[in-house]
């Protein structure tokens, strides 16, 4: 019950527990300006793609169901569409079961550094943020990076930032009032317990790739070796070295074992019709300091885009990343909905 009428939420059917999407319908009294009708809202977000722990469950449904009701507050109050997908984001950073914000992936160095971006269909602004340590909620940033662009030039026709990366879009947030959060209080038990058997994955891989080198030269030298005596007797036979113990030599690969997965993402379409679209990432597990991911790249993160005289669909695009053993491939969730350019 809302104080100027009821409100009422529409779950919509989804095949996995990591995506909820909700359909948001405000009744108020009837005026002047409300008689056309009810005025209506949408929300999707997910929790990452990746290996999904199975005892995680129910905290990933209770995650998007959180973040979801974040985004209807939002909406029921009047808010923009970029206000209320950030809002979403922010309830996902917050999880420890996310890698987006609190709880991220750890790189090489046992560092968080975390990207994120969002877009506006309706001006088709974006604000981004790359590498980003010491900041608890990375969106919220490059919703600021948006909503200061849209103001125009800066002092002395200087053209404001859309995306930063590393300590300068840390230093930009401070000076904007956004909150440092101390390094340490960004890592949970999850995360350095994942980054601690993935250290110990990457030194025995480059001790096996080690010996697969050394093996390769012994191999090398053998068959040199063989050729040479098959010359001296006049006849042919087979190198040695072909199999060096019978054994075969595992390759180890760097998992998402802990449950963590990987980019978060939402999108929301506000009761004028405006569409936006949010992502937020802590990226590979041990990245090389400084690295940059999807999430945070222009049209590659994320996209939104409203209905136009050349464009008969919304549309809006979050990104996540889906790990393999050694190749990542990119797996979008795309939201079309075909609106008129206000919802009634």
């Amino acid at each position: 019950m809302m104080e100027k009428g009821i409100s009422s939420v529409e779950v919509l059917p989804s095949k996995s527990s990591q995506v909820t999407a909700v359909k948001v319908v405000v009744k108020e009294p009837e005026t002047k300006q409300t008689q056309r009708g009810k005025r209506v809202g949408f929300v999707l977000v997910h929790a990452g793609a990746g290996y999904h722990s199975e005892s995680k469950a129910k905290e990933y449904k209770h995650v998007c169901k959180r973040a979801c009701q974040k985004a209807i507050e939002k909406l029921q109050a009047g808010a923009l569409a970029t206000d209320a997908v950030t809002a979403a984001l922010i309830e996902l950073e917050d999880s420890p079961f996310t890698n987006a914000g609190m709880g991220s992936n750890l790189n090489l160095l046992g560092e968080i550094e975390c990207d994120a971006s969002i877009m506006d269909g309706k001006s088709l602004n974006f604000g981004a943020v790359g590498a980003l340590s010491g900041i608890k909620n990375p969106v919220s940033v490059a919703n600021r990076l948006l909503c200061e662009g849209q103001k125009g030039k800066l002092s002395a026709g200087r053209i404001p930032p859309c995306f930063l990366v590393g300590e300068g879009a840390f230093r930009w947030a401070v000076d904007h009032g956004i909150p440092a959060c101390p390094p340490g209080i960004m890592a949970t038990r999850f995360s350095l317990a994942a980054f601690k058997r993935n250290k110990r994955k990457l030194e025995l891989a480059e001790k096996v790739e080690t010996d697969l080198i050394q093996l390769k030269k012994r191999r090398q030298s053998n068959e040199k070796g063989s050729r040479v005596m098959c010359r001296m007797c006049g006849r042919r036979s087979k190198a040695s070295g072909g199999n060096t113990g019978g054994g075969q030599i595992k390759l180890y690969s760097l998992e998402n074992d802990s449950g963590t997965l990987d980019t978060v993402g939402a999108v929301v379409v506000d009761q004028e019709g405006n569409v936006a679209a949010a992502v937020s990432s802590g990226g590979l597990a041990l990245k090389h300091p400084g690295r940059v991911g999807q999430a945070a790249l222009y049209g590659c993160g994320c996209w939104a885009e409203n209905t136009g005289a050349h464009t008969p669909y919304s549309t809006a695009v979050v990104e996540s990343t889906l790990y393999g053993p050694y190749w990542p491939e990119n797996v979008h969730v795309l939201c079309k909905q075909k609106m008129p350019t206000k919802l009634s």
